[in-house]
């Protein structure tokens, strides 16, 4: 019988010849989840151009062999080197077949794993030196017992899972090589390409076969759970069915009986087929209708699938207005309504000239942040009638509740959408402006924090798939102009703070509230007392006056009311017979009463042992004395005013820095035998804050020296032991604060010289500045010379 197949036999020795593996091949990138392992024989497709001259390379120049390695993103069209794994299957070319549509079909088989050392040639394709890779480990129990235990596992899952033909199992239980054995069950079970490629890389078999036991132990777990799950849902299927055969039955009845589909449910259909809606909504929509169809209509559960889809399909998911951006006459719409607020006018122009290039453009989140009364709210109005909007507004302030943003789930009884929805389906567009008011006032409780979710809706990155919990389908917000105000920044968490773009509003000064008084404030009192052609008149001199004896804010809402009142008290003086009346300066007392503040406010003269500081306050700048006072004791300091931790502590380094400053023999009795009374006026008000170091120091120093300090002078600026002065905040409202109380000059940290650049020219046009780096400079500029003694 031997001799009878002898041509068979020497060509089955023929084909069993050590293969001759060239240390240098081309490379063709995969990108399919099936990987070609050693001893595997597996077709691929190949159609790109790298990869056919791969192909092309391996046929004419490297006896039908490749080396295949796996891209890492199996999306990415043109690979790089860098974009594949290092470790790969040196395989050869079995069959090659030509494709009707240009492509090729090869049959490879793998002989060896291999790691791409380095690369030799990289322009048409890439020719690579592939280092080899074999199991190092020898026959073993513990081997045989791992081949035994995935074979086991692999049975199990071919049988519960019934995807493989049985010559695979065949091929299973003939395989006695334990390395091949392992890269045939690798190949076999459709794991994920990570995976794959994990068993690729584990180049000992004893670490492989620990790695399908793994994995295959997962597999079997899933399935388990799969055919669970496949039971449960047949149930459900079968007992389904004889409910759907029930309902159909009892709906033929009630056709019987009614003749005609109910009235409620075909509104719904026709206004969900009419309607643009968007394709999840859609099934949604559908979806609802549907359950309510099968619903008694006196069951509670269908009164909220009424209300849902109520909701649902009355919202304006594709509806918008369209923007009317004529940039000059948006200038002058902002300009007729808002006096100076240059900076968040020139912002929205910016907005809106772009808008007019681009649609696609996100709206910008806007933060205007100020004192009360500068406009915040109402410029929202304005940015809506220059671009043609609709307005709405939320207020924020008290807030507690997270469902207010977000709404609450239909399980609970009267549940709604969240003030965001309902907004948007009052305006009835979902491009319109809205303003969140006192976003800064917004507290957190057991119910959740609103400002965290206000995130998503304020955040323009994801917002265009804001997600109500009542709803339970995206809303496009991304069209939505939101304007949020805010009295102070500390307040606002800092992930909300970073999705807004910051507008600061300083408060207004004398001359820009007798502007918007005159321009806006007075034309809208009077339209509204129906006085526009009445004999009234309220003299300039008397709107100045009003300003600076009645009103002393950072907004003008105390001087709105004032001049409500004045027009209020001369409508009652015409009612009595009056013909026409004329306010001027010596009608104001008649109308408002006595002055609220007056000069004599102010420091008239120089003292020993006052200073004038600054202070910061969330409704704007203040002026602040400081008070020091030598009375008898042993050198102790005694703080009054209701002063928080850090301005205590800055009337301690004070002290300190004073006794050093003086601490020469003509003051040691001074500062051994007395105690320094330090008290800051209006005790009722907490004040904080290191800002008032210079003036606690300087109020000291003139207390002991004798000195009297300026009364025209005020100062800011943090002090430090060594007598430094450290740069403050808010330097905008302060500079404001001293400009109301008439100062002539003021003394700031030298590093706060930049933030003057924000300072209104009227403004910085009446004050001086002196920019100061050390507490010598402040003494010499702040304590009248030649009266007292030295430090």
């Amino acid at each position: 019988m031997a001799q009878k197949f002898e041509l068979l036999e020497k060509a089955a020795v023929g084909s069993e010849r050590k293969i001759e593996i060239p240390d240098k091949l081309p490379v063709i990138p995969t990108r399919t989840n099936m990987l070609v392992y050693p001893s595997a024989v597996m077709p691929l497709y190949v159609g790109r151009e790298k990869s056919l001259a791969a192909l092309e390379e391996s046929i004419g120049k490297f006896n039908q062999m490749v080396f295949l390695v796996s891209q890492r993103d199996i999306t990415k069209e043109e690979p790089e080197i860098e974009d594949l794994f290092e470790i790969g299957t040196i395989a050869r070319i079995v069959q090659l077949m030509k494709m009707p549509d240009g492509n090729y079909k090869i049959l490879v088989e793998g002989l060896t794993r291999a790691r791409l050392a380095s690369v030799e040639e990289g322009e048409s394709t890439f020719i690579v030196v592939a280092e080899k890779l074999k199991s190092k480990g020898r026959k073993s129990k513990m081997l045989q017992a791992l081949v035994r235990k995935v074979k086991e596992l692999t049975l199990r899952y071919v049988s519960m899972s019934r995807r493989f033909p049985d010559e695979a199992i065949m091929a299973l239980e003939d395989t006695s090589d334990a390395d091949k054995f392992a890269d045939f069950v690798s190949s076999m079970v459709p794991f994920s390409l990570e995976e794959k490629q994990r068993l690729l890389e584990e180049i000992e078999t004893k670490d492989r076969l620990n790695t399908l036991m793994e994995l295959l132990t997962r597999e079997i777990e899933i399935l388990s759970l799969e055919e669970e799950l496949d039971k449960r849902v047949k149930e459900k299927i079968e007992q389904g069915q004889k409910e759907y055969y029930l309902r159909e039955k009892m709906r033929a009845i009630q056709e019987e009986l009614e003749g005609e589909e109910d009235e409620e449910i075909k509104e719904l259909k026709e206004m969900a087929e009419s309607r643009e809606l968007p394709q999840e909504v859609k099934e949604k929509a559908e979806q609802e209708i549907s359950r309510l169809e099968k619903m008694s209509p006196y069951s509670p559960e269908a009164t909220v699938v009424r209300t849902y889809l109520d909701w649902l399909l009355n919202l304006p998911w594709q509806e918008e207005t369209d923007d009317e951006i004529v940039i000059k006459d948006v200038r002058k719409t902002l300009d007729n309504n808002h006096y100076g607020l240059d900076d968040v006018k020139e912002r929205i122009l910016e907005f809106l000239a772009a808008r007019r290039f681009s649609k696609n453009l996100r709206a910008p989140i806007l933060c205007l942040v100020g004192p009360p009364g500068v406009g915040k709210t109402s410029l929202g109005r304005s940015v809506s009638e220059a671009m043609g909007r609709k307005f709405g507004r939320i207020s924020l302030g008290g807030m507690r509740d997270e469902a207010e943003i977000r709404g609450h789930r239909r399980t609970y009884v009267g549940a709604l959408p969240g003030r965001i929805m309902q907004m948007i389906r009052k305006l009835k567009t979902r491009n319109p402006v809205i303003v969140l008011d006192e976003v800064d006032k917004m507290g957190i409780s057991f119910q959740g924090d609103p400002a965290s979710a206000l995130l998503e809706v304020l955040d323009p990155e994801q917002n265009n798939s804001f997600t109500d919990h009542f709803l339970e389908v995206p809303f496009d917000l991304s069209g939505v102009l939101f304007i949020t105000t805010a009295n102070v920044l500390y307040s606002i968490p800092a992930a909300l703070k970073d999705r807004m773009e910051i507008i600061e509003i300083p408060g207004y000064t004398e001359s820009e509230k007798y502007h918007i008084a005159r321009d806006h404030i007075l034309p809208k009192l009077l339209d509204e007392y129906n006085m526009k052609d009445s004999k009234l008149k309220i003299t300039p001199a008397a709107i100045r006056d009003v300003i600076r004896d009645y009103t002393r804010e950072a907004g003008v809402r105390e001087l709105d009311r004032n001049l409500a009142k004045i027009i209020r008290k001369a409508t009652l003086k015409m009612a009595e017979g009056g013909d026409s009346i004329s306010v001027g300066v010596n009608e104001l007392g008649e109308f408002l009463g006595a002055p609220l503040f007056k000069e004599s406010d102010f420091r008239k003269l120089p003292e020993i042992g006052v200073a004038t500081g600054l202070a910061w306050t969330s409704v704007g700048g203040e002026i602040m004395y400081i008070e020091v006072l030598p009375v008898s004791g042993k050198g102790k300091t005694i703080i009054t005013g209701q002063l928080g931790d850090v301005m205590k502590e800055s009337a301690q380094i004070a002290a300190s820095l004073a006794r050093k400053l003086c601490g020469d023999e003509k003051f040691a009795e001074v500062f051994e035998k007395k105690d320094f009374h330090i008290h800051v006026p209006e005790g009722a008000v907490p004040k904080d804050g290191p800002s008032a170091g210079i003036t606690l120091t300087t109020a000291i120093v003139s207390a002991v020296t004798g000195r009297k300090v300026r009364n025209d002078i005020a100062m800011t600026g943090e002090i430090t032991l060594r007598g430094k002065v450290l740069p403050i905040g808010g330097l905008k409202e302060k500079l404001m604060a001293a400009y109301r109380a008439r100062m002539k000059k003021v003394l700031i940290p030298l590093a706060n010289k930049r933030d003057l650049d924000k300072v209104p020219e009227e403004i910085k046009s009446k004050l001086e500045f002196v920019f100061v780096e050390d507490i010598n400079e402040v003494l010499e500029e702040a304590l009248i010379p030649g009266d007292g003694k030295e430090c």
